[in-house]
């Protein structure tokens, strides 16, 4: 661990950090398992290498972790924890200029003492394990990298946003064609074979094509692949999506917890405008 920053409160000094102590992360992250699944993947060797995390310690014992997760812009932070310790990483160790947050509702007041927090609908973490999916029939094809332009096709993406062929690569997708022309697809975010979760994601079907099951079909040939090797499979999804809930459900998926995904931007102080006017001022008195 580096270097970190002390600040004192009532139940005692809270030390803040970054950290790659993976062990420490991952038993941390457990004890909300279901809502930490993005951050648990995220501590597999493949995507820990883009990820930065803070810590804030209470006598030498966990009480928050925020992450910071590269390749993105803006970037996503996760923070999990007490109010206290989230509150003193984001002022003095994860810092983005803006990021996209998830957050339990509760914890939106500590991340408002750094950011502007933008509105947004409440989204729905849901799950399902092996226990309790059930299979949805449907003539779905598992997609291949060859496939990738179809599915970009699909999705509508802008030319600079297009998902590589690494995204089928490394993950699971299926889809469902209509006359050769792929019509639907789901597929996942983020795998772990050591944590044994994965996050499906990226569902689309083409507005000509909706209201058939197609959906429901390839979500479910997603999730029944990943549970071969997964003890749970989440899923995130607008509260207000009643489609899609019931897409969902009816493969089996529970609701887990309500969260927020909130565009944040770092508060400055009312003073900061003023650093370069005065830099510039005493460069001038200098030169």
């Amino acid at each position: 661990m580096t270097t970190g920053a002390f600040i004192r409160r009532e139940r005692g000094t809270i030390l803040v950090q970054e950290t790659s102590d993976r062990a420490m992360l991952r038993a941390f992250l457990d004890r909300d398992r279901l809502f930490s699944a993005y951050a648990l993947c995220d501590l597999d060797d493949r995507e820990f290498l883009r990820t930065r995390w803070g810590v804030a310690m209470v006598g030498g014992e966990p009480i928050a972790v925020v992450l910071q997760y590269a390749g993105y812009s803006p970037q996503p932070i996760f923070v999990l924890g007490e109010n206290a310790g989230i509150e003193a990483i984001l002022a003095n160790v994860i810092k983005p200029r803006a990021a996209y947050v998830a957050s339990r509702p509760e914890h939106l007041a500590a991340i408002a003492t750094s950011y502007r927090i933008e509105s947004g609908p409440p989204m729905l973490r849901m799950w399902v394990d092996a226990a309790h999916f059930r299979p949805f029939p449907g003539e779905v094809q598992r997609l291949l990298p060859v496939e990738i332009s179809d599915l970009n096709r699909l999705y509508q993406l802008g030319f600079a946003s297009w998902l590589p062929a690494s995204a089928i690569t490394d993950g699971l997708y299926y889809g469902v064609r209509v006359g050769g022309r792929l019509v639907s697809a789901a597929g996942t975010h983020v795998i772990s074979p050591a944590a044994r979760l994965a996050v499906v994601g990226n569902v689309m079907t083409h507005t000509d094509s909706r209201g058939r099951g197609y959906a429901t079909a390839v979500t479910g040939a997603v999730t029944a692949d990943l549970l071969r090797f997964c003890d749970q499979v989440v899923l995130n999804v607008r509260a207000d999506n009643t489609p899609a809930l019931a897409a969902y459900r009816r493969l089996g998926y529970q609701a887990y917890v309500s969260f927020e995904e909130r565009l944040i931007h770092r508060s400055e102080p009312p003073w900061s405008g003023w650093t370069g006017t005065l830099r510039r001022i005493f460069a001038r008195k200098e030169s």
